[in-house]
C-alpha cells in the first residue's frame, strides 16, 4: 500500500454483427443478451438517456454518467478521498472514491455529515468502469448486483432468470444515500420525478441521437411508451432501459483488436513487443484473459488487509472470499486516472510497482494473509504472486516494462473511447458547465455566455481579497428562467 499524499446507421449495423455474428479468432464473444430484456433502439437511445440524466438524483447533481465518463475508460476522472474504516483522514487505509451527493435527510434538507460535512460524500471504492460488464455473471466489485434481477418493488418477483447482473446494478446507485439519493429516498419518489421534469433538462451539447429523440419535445412518459408500450415509468423498467445502452457500448476497435483481426500494423513494433511479453513472458493473462483481458472471477491480490474491505466475502458469507474484488479488464486502462477498486494505483507504472513489492522495494506493501493465488489452466493449481514480478530491463539492458506498458495503455484503448464518439458519445453535464480558474483574474469580470445557448450565461464579478460574485441566469427543469446568486 502507499501512503496517500461512425454515423447511426453503421451503428445499427455493427450492433447486428456483433450479437449475432459469430467471433473471429481474438475477437470479444458475443454480448450476453437475458431474452427477458431484448435490444431495441428505442430502449436503448431512453437508456443512453436515463444514464446522462442529472434529474435522476435527488439534488439534480448527479448522473451515473458522472462517475463513468467514457474518456476516463467508463470510470471516473474526479478523484475523491475516503477515509477507510478508521474514519481518519491522511493515513494508510485511505481510499480514492468518486463524490456523489451532500448527506441530505428525508425531506431532501442537506445535513452536516460527521465525516464529509456539507461536502459531498465519497463512496468507499473506487468507480468501476462498466464497459465490458454485460459479460460479468454479477456485476460491481464485489458481485453483489446478481445475475438474477429481481422487481426493486416486489423482490419476490424474478424478472431476469439469469443475466441480469446489469439490471440489478443498475437500480443500487439511484437509492444510495451516498451516490445519487437522499435518506429514505423511494422508488416512488424517483418515478414521480422523471414523470415531471423535462429530459436532459440541465444538460447541453446532446449528441444527435439524443437531440432528435427528444426533438419533439417528448417527456419522460413518452419515451417509455415507444421503448416499453405504455408510458408506465417503473424501476424495472429504468434498469432495463439503462442495461441496454451499456450492452450496446462495444469497445472493441483498439489496435490489438485490429492487428488479431490481420492488420500487421495496426501495433507498433514497440506494442507488439510488449504484447508477446504479456503472452509469453508473464502470468498477467491468468487473470486478465483476452479477449476481455479479465476473467471476470474474484481474487484478493492483497491490496489492503482484508478487514478493512471483506469485497465478496460480505456477498457470499464464504470466508475464502475475504478480500477478493472482480478482475477489471485491461482494456482502455490508459485513459484511467487511477485503477483498482481502492484507486490508489496511479497507473499501468504503478500497478507494476505493486506487484514488484515482494521482490524490489517500489514503495507499496503486499498483505498476504489472505492473498489468493494465481489460477492457472490446472484447477486447484496456482503460482505465486513473484512470478508477476517485471523488470524494467533485461540483464542485456533491453527494455521490458516500457513496451509492456505502451501496449497497455495504448494498444488496448479504443479510439472512439478515447474521442467519445459514437456510440461512446455523450452530453455536456451541468456539474461540468462550471468556469474554472476564476481566482483574482480581474479581466475575467464581466457577462459570459454561449451564442448558442439563448437566455443563459453568467455575469462575474471579481472583487479583493479573492472574493468572486458569480450570478447564473439559466432555466429551471420545467424551462422556467431563474437566477441562481453565489
Amino acid at each position: 500500500m502507499k501512503r496517500l499524499g461512425t454515423s447511426n446507421a453503421a451503428w445499427i449495423v455493427g450492433i447486428t454483427l456483433v450479437l449475432s455474428g459469430a467471433p473471429s479468432w481474438g475477437a470479444l464473444p458475443e454480448v450476453p443478451v437475458p431474452p427477458e430484456n431484448p435490444i431495441t433502439e428505442a430502449k436503448r437511445i431512453l437508456g443512453k438517456i436515463l444514464f446522462w440524466e442529472e434529474q435522476l438524483s435527488s439534488d439534480d447533481t448527479v448522473a451515473c454518467g458522472t462517475c463513468h465518463i467514457p474518456s476516463a475508460a467508463g470510470a471516473d476522472p474526479r478523484q475523491g478521498v475516503h477515509p477507510g474504516p478508521d474514519g481518519i483522514f491522511d493515513n494508510d487505509d485511505d481510499i480514492i472514491g468518486s463524490p456523489g451527493v451532500v448527506r441530505r435527510d428525508a425531506s431532501n434538507a442537506p445535513v452536516n455529515d460527521a465525516i464529509f460535512g456539507l461536502e459531498p460524500q465519497v463512496t468507499g471504492r473506487a468507480a468501476q468502469a462498466y464497459f465490458l460488464s454485460m459479460y460479468a455473471e454479477d456485476n460491481f466489485w464485489d458481485g453483489r448486483a446478481a445475475s438474477a434481477f429481481v422487481d426493486p418493488l416486489d423482490s419476490s418477483v424474478v424478472l431476469i432468470e439469469s443475466g441480469g447482473g446489469l439490471e440489478s446494478q443498475a437500480v443500487g446507485p439511484i437509492v444510495s444515500s451516498v451516490e445519487m439519493a437522499h435518506e429514505g429516498r423511494t422508488w416512488g419518489d424517483v418515478t414521480a420525478k422523471l414523470a415531471d421534469v423535462r429530459p436532459l433538462a440541465l444538460a447541453r451539447n446532446l449528441p444527435p441521437d439524443m437531440a432528435a429523440a427528444l426533438a419533439g419535445g417528448q417527456g419522460y412518459a413518452e419515451l417509455f411508451a415507444a421503448a416499453f408500450g405504455d408510458p408506465a415509468i417503473t424501476p424495472a423498467r429504468i434498469a432495463m432501459a439503462i442495461a441496454t445502452y451499456e450492452r450496446t457500448l462495444i469497445p472493441d476497435q483498439t489496435p490489438w483488436d485490429l492487428f488479431m483481426a490481420g492488420d500487421n500494423t495496426a501495433m507498433t513494433e514497440n506494442q507488439q513487443r510488449g504484447w508477446q511479453t504479456f503472452e509469453e513472458s508473464t502470468v498477467c493473462d491468468n487473470c486478465h484473459v483476452p479477449p476481455l483481458f479479465s476473467d471476470n472471477e474474484y481474487h484478493n491480490i492483497g491490496l489492503r488487509p482484508a478487514d478493512e474491505d471483506l469485497g465478496r466475502q460480505a456477498v457470499t458469507g464464504v470466508a475464502g472470499d475475504a478480500g477478493r474484488f472482480r478482475t477489471p479488464s485491461l482494456r482502455n486502462v490508459g485513459l484511467k486516472k487511477s485503477l483498482m477498486h481502492v484507486g490508489w494505483i496511479t497507473g499501468v507504472k504503478d500497478s507494476i510497482d505493486f506487484y514488484n513489492a515482494g521482490t524490489t522495494d517500489t514503495g507499496h506493501v503486499q498483505f498476504t494473509a489472505d492473498q489468493s493465488g494465481i489460477p492457472t489452466n490446472n484447477p486447484g493449481q496456482f503460482v505465486d504472486y513473484d512470478t508477476l514480478s517485471l523488470p524494467e530491463f533485461t540483464p542485456g539492458g533491453i527494455a521490458v516494462q516500457e513496451p509492456f506498458i505502451d501496449f497497455i495503455e495504448n494498444a488496448l484503448t479504443d479510439p472512439r473511447v478515447a474521442a467519445e464518439q459514437f456510440p461512446f458519445d455523450r452530453p455536456m453535464l451541468r456539474s461540468e458547465q462550471i468556469v474554472e480558474g476564476v481566482s483574482s483574474n480581474a479581466q475575467l469580470s464581466g457577462s459570459w455566455f454561449d451564442i448558442t445557448h439563448d437566455g443563459e450565461g453568467w455575469l462575474i464579478e471579481i472583487l479583493d481579497g479573492d472574493v468572486v460574485v458569480v450570478y447564473w441566469f439559466t432555466y429551471d427543469a420545467d424551462g422556467n428562467q431563474m437566477w441562481l446568486v453565489g
